[in-house]
């Protein structure tokens, strides 16, 4: 079937709600909503791609030659490591949005929720409700909390997630280190910021640090999260190095991405105790093998990839979506547009 030339086809192959499908098709009359959602390219008619302006996925892209059309790829998750080779996304024509912004309070709710799982001692008390045992004479020893106010946060990667981490840190009287790879320019431009979140100016962190210098940042840290996407410049960034520089007393989180954190590395300071203990939400092979001996570690939490994950999760990304659709046909500067040279 022919397009008419003022139409823009727009093919969604992610699962959405009819009201926020409609809500799409509300922005202009020119927006042709072709909704497909679909686990396999081939279960999407060649027509429709061929036809296709804009791309809504999680994880799907076509061959170039499917899709002569395409000038814009919307990615249903904030990290795009996964697309980001692809033949398609690579070519200079093509637009690719990520969904960065919308999982922040997630994300850091997750990141405070270990914080305090480990200040708190929850794995100390629940030992003990597990023996019926209540210690008298020295339970304030064995229970005794590490407030978090006054403690020290160093933030590995200073996007959208790890600029929410810092709100909340300051609101519990935190000191806030980061890292970022543009340390002149703090503040975040053209991203998806929910109303409240974040840190759009960049004034929470009490210093930044280049990504070189990380290993000296997490020396004062009683907390380090990572929250950095998977790059070739990311990948094995928590080394042996940064990891042996840490506290014996501080504990590490990673919500970014498993390849960031050398996991080898990692499984020899938690079973020296050269650190206190780690969170893990990600993971170098997931689903984590079953015999991986990370599973063993007493001073390890796993969680299997959901600290982005929320009810509100579809709803933030059909609205990312909608204000990007407006900037599409009004020809403005779209949101979260990803730098391929940067990888994210």
């Amino acid at each position: 079937m022919a397009t008419s030339p003022d139409l823009i086809p727009v093919l969604v192959t992610v699962k959405f709600t009819p009201e926020m499908l409609a809500a799409f098709g509300e922005i202009s009359s020119r927006l042709d909503i072709m909704v497909h959602p679909v686990n396999q390219i081939e279960d999407v008619p060649e027509d429709v791609w061929a036809r296709a302006e804009i791309l809504y996925t999680s994880h799907l892209v076509p061959e170039p030659a499917m899709a002569p059309a395409l000038r814009w790829i919307q990615v249903h998750s904030a990290g795009v490591d996964h697309i980001i080779d692809q033949p398609i996304v690579q070519q200079e024509n093509i637009h690719v949005t990520s969904a960065s912004g919308i999982h922040v309070t997630s994300m850091a709710e997750y990141t405070f929720a270990m914080m305090l799982y480990f200040s708190r001692k929850i794995p100390t008390l629940l030992a003990h409700q597990a023996t019926a045992h209540w210690p008298t004479g020295d339970e304030y020893d064995t229970f005794g909390a590490i407030e978090l106010r006054g403690s020290t946060v160093g933030i590995v990667g200073y996007g959208s997630v790890g600029r929410e981490i810092a709100r909340l840190a300051n609101a519990f009287g935190m000191k806030v280190l980061a890292s970022k790879r543009d340390v002149l320019h703090p503040a975040d431009t053209n991203s998806y910021t929910l109303p409240g979140t974040g840190d759009p100016q960049g004034e929470f962190f009490e210093r930044l640090y280049p990504p070189e210098a990380v290993t000296t940042m997490v020396r004062d840290c009683d907390f380090v999260v990572v929250t950095v996407p998977l790059t070739d410049a990311t990948r094995n960034m928590v080394d042996a190095d940064v990891i042996g520089a840490m506290k014996k007393t501080a504990y590490l989180i990673n919500v970014g991405r498993g390849g960031v954190v050398d996991e080898d590395a990692l499984l020899d300071a938690l079973r020296s105790k050269a650190i206190a203990g780690a969170a893990l939400d990600v993971f170098e092979t997931e689903p984590l093998p079953a015999d991986d001996p990370l599973w063993k570690l007493p001073n390890l939490i796993i969680s299997p990839h959901l600290s982005g994950v929320s009810n509100t999760y579809a709803e933030r990304a059909g609205d990312l979506f909608i204000e990007n659709l407006r900037r599409y046909v009004a020809h403005k500067d779209l949101l979260n547009e990803v730098n391929l040279g940067h990888g994210y």
